[in-house]
């Protein structure tokens, strides 16, 4: 035994002292991070995932729970059942996740590139008109001047945004035809 330990401590080398307080913490948090995930889901998508049947129902448990304080109770408790079954019974769920998150970053810059379009497009500036027209040939000039224009009315008398919004749709479908860029629809 060296001089600097003391009697109670033992020759132990690191392996055998296992994950650290710090990292079993930062696990036990991102276990936590995915059932909230889990149960934020809507339930057909959270009916594709490969989930075991014990935590498919305390998932069904925790949404029912609307009480803060015992859903958030819930919750953790969930997050302790997940990490009886270990990390390898949610590589598939976490992945499954992962890929969503980038697919709705994309349909979410898609839906901001078509806004922005439109803001061009309510300017007074008829230069994004002119170039929008000459990307689609095949555009309806007429209807989309017109629609245009009874946007601009309505924003300015403050009327239901309706042509507003229906340029956003046709915009949506120029650019669907297009590139097939995805744009959820609840995006006016």
């Amino acid at each position: 035994m060296s001089p600097s330990r003391s009697r109670n401590q033992t020759e132990l080398s690191d392996e055998d002292y296992g994950p650290s307080r710090t990292q079993q913490r930062r696990e036990a948090l991102a276990t936590l991070t995915l059932a909230r995930q889990l149960v934020e889901l809507p339930p057909s998508r959270l009916a594709k995932l490969q989930l075991p049947d014990d935590v498919r129902d305390e998932v069904a448990t925790t949404r029912r729970i609307t009480a803060h304080i015992a859903h958030k109770r819930q919750l953790a408790y969930l997050a302790k059942i997940m990490r009886r079954h270990g990390d390898e019974a949610f590589d598939s769920v976490r992945a499954e996740l992962g890929e969503n998150r980038d697919r709705q970053r994309q349909e979410k810059a898609a839906m901001h590139r078509l806004e922005a379009l439109r803001e061009q497009l309510l300017g007074e500036d008829e230069g994004a008109l002119s170039a929008l027209i000459t990307e689609h040939p095949g555009l309806d000039r007429q209807h989309l001047r017109s629609l245009i224009r009874q946007a601009r009315s309505e924003r300015d008398t403050n009327k239901p945004p309706r042509a507003y919004r229906e340029i956003f749709q046709l915009l949506k479908e120029l650019t669907a035809d297009g590139d097939g860029d995805s744009v959820p629809d609840e995006a006016m």
